[in-house]
């Protein structure tokens, strides 16, 4: 008698909840593993990578004063001075500690949590679906750190720089005196935000499957999407000058052209 495949094997829902269960604690032990690792240099990764942005001689700022003198805008170059944050309470370095800690795990550890997911359900596929969603995985892997790599270089840069050095007052009776917490809060947020926004490709992909979404519906659409990108990306950057929200604005827009693509290239299948 010939034996069933594994894969092939039907399962009942409680079966279902323990793999899915066997997934999530395998997952959770690799956001641990490197939430540990991350925790234990925390010295070099705060002085290196999270305090970075801090720095005049940091990278994205020498960058966009090359862009500046190319192209002749001049707000793409601005002066950074370094503001020393604060901590107000005995528990804030520590707790921040752990909360970057657990937030850098989970992106380093993205690529094997949805490697997880792909292996959860996997049983579901046939054979001619496996290699397409692997692949799917695999894009949104990209794209999200991608995304994490754009918030932290371009969103958060310019963003933050605005924010400390921005004035309600002419005679300079408020100073800002930033704060270790929402300093944490501030580059945590859009680094996370802005790697969520770069899975767009994927959320049209799902919807396209679902037949929520087609490619003629975003067609028609593209000047009301263009508003609200540019309403987007004025919001998540606060800065008021033209050029810094178009440079965020720019890739939500390739992403959404990309998105198009997508959505047509799934209606053919």
């Amino acid at each position: 008698m010939q034996e069933i495949p594994e894969h092939t094997k039907e399962m009942g829902f409680l079966e279902h909840l323990e793999e899915l269960r066997k997934h999530l604690v395998r997952s959770a032990i690799a956001v641990v593993f490197f939430a540990i690792v991350v925790f234990i240099y925390a010295p070099w990764i705060f002085d290196t990578i999270i305090f970075a942005p801090l720095r005049p001689d940091f990278f994205s700022y020498k960058a966009l004063c090359k862009l500046s003198q190319l192209t002749k805008i001049k707000e793409l170059c601005f002066q950074v001075t370094t503001h020393p944050l604060q901590a107000l309470s005995a528990s804030e370095q520590f707790f921040n500690h752990i909360w970057i800690s657990i937030v850098i795990g989970i992106i380093l550890a993205s690529p094997f949590i949805l490697f997880e997911l792909w292996k959860f359900i996997r049983p579901a596929l046939k054979d001619n679906e496996a290699n397409p969603v692997k692949s799917f995985i695999s894009i949104s892997t990209f794209l999200f750190l991608i995304g994490i790599l754009f918030g932290y270089f371009i969103l958060f840069p310019m963003s933050y720089n605005f924010l400390i050095n921005y004035q309600i007052s002419e005679m300079g009776l408020v100073q800002t005196h930033n704060t270790l917490e929402d300093y944490i809060s501030l580059i945590s947020t859009m680094v996370l935000v802005s790697g969520l926004i770069f899975e767009l490709p994927v959320l049209v992909f799902l919807l396209s499957k679902l037949g929520l979404i087609t490619a003629q519906f975003m067609r028609k659409y593209r000047r009301h999407a263009v508003v609200l990108i540019l309403i987007v990306a004025a919001v998540i950057t606060p800065s008021p000058d033209v050029a810094s929200q178009l440079i965020v604005a720019l890739p939500i827009y390739v992403l959404y052209e990309i998105s198009i693509f997508i959505a047509k290239a799934v209606q053919k299948h």
